[in-house]
C-alpha cells in the first residue's frame, strides 16, 4: 500500500526554517558563554573582595578555656585576648617575610582543636599549639616558626603598649622595667660588661614577664637575637644560616603578674634548689687595697689591713684578694683570651683532664691559704665570639658558663661565680658586675633595678659591687654617695667594701658604717634566711618588687627605687643626689605599714608624698598586721 508524504502548507520553505534555527542556537551559545564568563568574573571578584576587603579584620585562630589568639590582618599581629575580648593581654607583631597581606584562611591542623598550622609556600611554616599546663590557673601557647630555606629572616616583636616588661638579660645601665632601655639586635648570650658595655650579662635567662600577667619563654639551646626599642617593643629574631634555626617560644597567661611569675618564672631553677653557705651573709667583705709588688709586701700589707679593721672595731669579716695577689701567694697558671688587660688562658671545660687538673689546683689553693670562699671569674667572657671562631657544639651559646657553674658547685657551697644562666638552683653566690662611682643607672641608681632583676630570675644570693663602685681607679671620697650606697647595701645579702670608711670620710661616717653593719646582721640576715626557705620550696624571689603585693595596681609597675624583703619589710632608699625627701608607695590595700624610724603607721595602697628623709636615715617599713 502506498503512502504519500503530506505537502507542507506553509509558504516558508522547510530548508529556510532549519537554517534559521541553527543560527539562533549559535547566538544563544555565545550569549550563555559570555554570561558564564561574566558570572565567573563576578565570583572571582567576590572571592577576592571577601578575602581582602570584606573578611573580618580579626579572626580567632586558637582558643583556650579563658583566653585565645586572634590574627589581626591589618597590623599583621597575633593578639592574645580574653575570650570575652574585654582585655588585650599581649600583641605580637609578626614576621619579616613577604605575603603577610594574605590572611590566615585555613588551619592545616583543623582536625586537632588544640593546634593551628599554616604554611607560606617555600618560605616558612607556622605552628601554634595550646600546651598542657600543670595548673588550671594558667594557659600556655607554644609558637614555632620554621624557615623553609636558609635566607628566611624571622622576627617577632612584643608590644610595650600598656604593658611593662621584666627579666631577660642584665645590662650595665639596668632599668626596671626594661621598657626604658634601648638595646640593638645581638645574640642573646652573656658577655663581659666591663669590656662590652652594650651587651648582656652577667645574669641572663630566656624569660620575660609582662605586667598583664603574661610570660614569654624562649626555647633553650636555639640561637636567638634579642633587641629592645625604648617604650615601643622588644624583638626576637632567628639566626640565619644553613642550619635554618627556628624562632620558637612559649607564651603563658595567668590572672595577674604575680600569679604568672609564681607559675612560670619561679620554675626556672627547677624543683631541686640548694642554698649556698649563708655564713657569708654575716661577714662584711673588705677588698684588699695595699701593696702587691712582692709576696713579702703583700703579707705585711694583709697584716696591717687586718689590724686596721680591728682597731676601728669593724669586727669579723672576709678579706678579698685580687687575682694578682692570689698568684703571688700561690701560682696558678686552653684558647687564649684577654682578662682585665692581661693575656690569659681559658679553661677547656670539655676536657675532663683539664677540669680535674684545675679543680685540684683550686682545692690546694683553698687549703694553703685557708680560704673560706673561692671566686670563679671570667666565665662571662666568650673568646669564640670575640675571635670569630665557631664554637664546638658542647660550648654553643652560654653552655660554657653553665658548665663552669656546675664545676664551681662541686667544691661545696662556698663558691662565688661572676655570671649565671640556668644555674640559679646551684649552691653559689653570684658577684654583681662593677658599677661606676656616681648617681647614674650605671652607678648607685641602677642598684635596686639590678637587685630586682637578679632575684626575679632566681639569683637571690648575690654580692653587690663594693660600696661606692669599683670601676673607678681611686678611692671614693664623696660622703653623701658613700652613705646612700651604704644604706642600700645594708638590706642586701652581703655588704662589700672597696673604700674603707676611715679613708673615705670623717669619723661620724665610720660610726654610721658600724651601725649599718650591725643592722644588717640583726635585721636583714634573719629575714633572708626566713624567706630562703620559701625560695627552696616554691622558687619565689626573696627581694620582691612592689607589684608583688599589688599586682593589679598599674602605678607599681614602674617603681624602681623601692623593694620588699619577702612580704613584710619595704625599703625605700634615697637614690638622687641632694635629695632629703621622696615619694613612697606602700602596697596592698588594707595592709598597715609602720615606719621603723618614727613608729608611725600608714595604710597600704597609698602614696606618702614628699616623705622627709635625713642623710642618716633610710625609710624602712614593716608589716604590722
Amino acid at each position: 500500500m502506498s503512502h504519500n508524504r503530506p505537502k507542507n502548507p506553509s509558504p516558508i520553505p522547510e530548508g529556510a526554517w532549519e537554517s534559521g534555527l541553527k543560527e539562533m542556537n549559535e547566538t544563544w551559545k555565545g550569549g550563555i558563554a559570555c554570561l558564564g564568563v561574566a558570572v565567573f568574573f563576578v565570583m572571582t571578584i567576590g572571592i577576592i573582595y571577601w578575602q581582602v576587603v570584606d573578611q573580618p579584620n580579626k579572626n580567632w585562630i586558637l582558643r583556650g578555656s579563658t583566653s585565645g589568639l586572634i590574627w589581626e590582618r591589618r597590623s599583621h599581629s597575633l593578639i592574645l585576648q580574653t575570650l570575652s575580648e574585654e582585655k588585650t593581654l599581649l600583641e605580637i607583631y609578626v614576621g619579616s617575610f613577604p605575603d603577610m597581606g594574605v590572611p590566615f584562611v585555613k588551619n592545616l591542623c583543623w582536625l586537632n582543636k588544640t593546634e593551628f598550622c599554616y604554611t607560606w609556600e617555600a618560605i616558612v611554616d607556622l605552628r601554634i599549639s595550646l600546651e598542657a599546663s600543670l595548673s588550671s590557673s594558667i594557659e600556655c601557647y607554644g609558637i614555632k616558626w620554621t624557615p623553609l630555606h636558609c635566607l628566611v629572616k624571622l622576627k617577632d616583636c612584643f608590644s610595650m603598649a600598656n604593658i611593662s616588661w621584666y627579666g631577660g638579660g642584665s645590662v650595665s645601665t639596668q632599668h626596671w622595667p626594661l621598657n626604658n632601655m634601648n638595646m640593638k639586635p645581638q645574640l642573646f648570650i652573656i658577655s663581659n660588661l666591663t669590656r662590652r658595655t652594650t651587651g648582656y650579662g652577667p645574669v641572663l635567662e630566656r624569660y620575660l614577664l609582662g605586667s598583664t600577667g603574661v610570660t614569654v619563654t624562649m626555647a633553650s639551646d636555639i640561637p636567638i637575637f634579642f633587641s629592645v626599642e625604648r617604650h615601643k617593643q622588644f624583638c626576637l629574631e632567628n639566626s640565619l644560616g644553613t642550619d635554618m634555626a627556628p624562632l620558637q617560644y612559649t607564651v603563658c597567661v595567668a590572672q595577674n603578674i604575680t600569679g604568672a611569675h609564681q607559675e612560670v618564672g619561679s620554675q626556672l631553677s627547677g624543683p631541686q634548689r640548694t642554698l649556698p653557705n649563708t655564713d657569708l651573709l654575716r661577714l662584711p667583705v673588705w677588698k684588699y687595697y695595699g701593696a702587691t709588688n712582692t709576696t713579702a709586701k703583700l703579707e705585711r700589707g694583709l697584716r696591717s689591713f687586718f689590724n686596721k679593721l680591728q682597731r676601728h672595731h669593724l669586727g669579723e669579716g672576709l678579706i678579698a684578694l685580687s687575682e694578682h695577689s692570689t698568684m703571688l701567694l700561690y701560682d696558678m697558671v686552653p684558647l687564649l683570651t684577654k682578662w682585665k688587660g692581661q693575656l690569659s688562658a681559658q679553661l677547656n671545660v670539655t676536657s675532663q683532664a683539664a677540669v680535674l687538673w684545675y679543680m685540684d689546683r683550686v682545692s690546694l689553693l683553698k687549703q694553703r691559704l685557708g680560704a673560706e670562699y673561692v671566686v670563679f671569674e671570667g666565665g662571662e667572657s666568650n673568646p669564640f665570639i670575640e675571635q670569630a671562631i665557631p664554637p664546638p657544639l658542647e660550648l654553643r651559646g652560654d653552655k660554657y658558663i653553665c658548665t663552669l657553674a656546675s664545676m664551681a658547685a662541686t667544691l661545696g657551697d662556698s663558691s662565688i661565680i661572676s655570671a649565671g644562666t640556668r644555674s640559679s638552683h646551684l649552691p653559689l653566690f653570684v658577684q654583681m658586675n662593677p658599677r661606676r662611682s656616681d648617681w647614674s643607672f650605671a652607678g648607685l641608681k641602677g642598684i635596686i633595678p639590678s637587685v630586682l632583676h637578679y632575684s626575679l630570675l632566681g639569683y637571690n644570693f648575690f654580692i653587690p659591687d663594693a660600696i661606692g663602685g669599683t670601676l673607678a681607679s681611686e678611692f671614693l671620697i664623696d660622703d653623701e654617695l658613700y652613705i646612700r650606697w651604704l644604706q642600700i647595701v645594708t638590706f642586701l645579702p652581703v655588704m662589700s667594701f672597696s673604700t674603707p670608711p676611715w679613708i673615705c670620710c670623717d669619723d661620724w661616717v665610720l660610726n654610721l658604717t658600724l651601725h649599718y653593719i650591725q643592722k644588717h646582721k640583726n635585721l636583714v640576715v634573719p629575714l633572708i634566711e626566713k624567706y630562703s626557705k620559701e625560695w627552696l620550696s616554691w622558687g619565689y624571689p626573696i627581694f620582691r618588687p612592689v607589684w608583688w603585693l599589688s599586682p593589679t595596681e598599674s602605678v607599681t609597675f614602674t617603681i624602681d627605687d623601692e623593694f620588699l624583703i619577702g612580704d613584710e619589710v619595704l625599703v625605700a632608699p634615697i637614690t638622687e643626689q641632694g635629695q632629703s625627701q621622696r615619694d613612697i608607695y606602700l602596697p596592698r590595700e588594707g595592709q598597715k605599714w609602720m615606719d621603723t624610724n618614727t613608729a608611725e603607721v600608714f595604710d597600704g595602697g597609698t602614696f606618702l608624698r614628699n616623705y622627709s628623709v635625713t642623710l642618716l636615715d633610710v625609710p624602712v617599713f614593716v608589716k604590722t598586721c
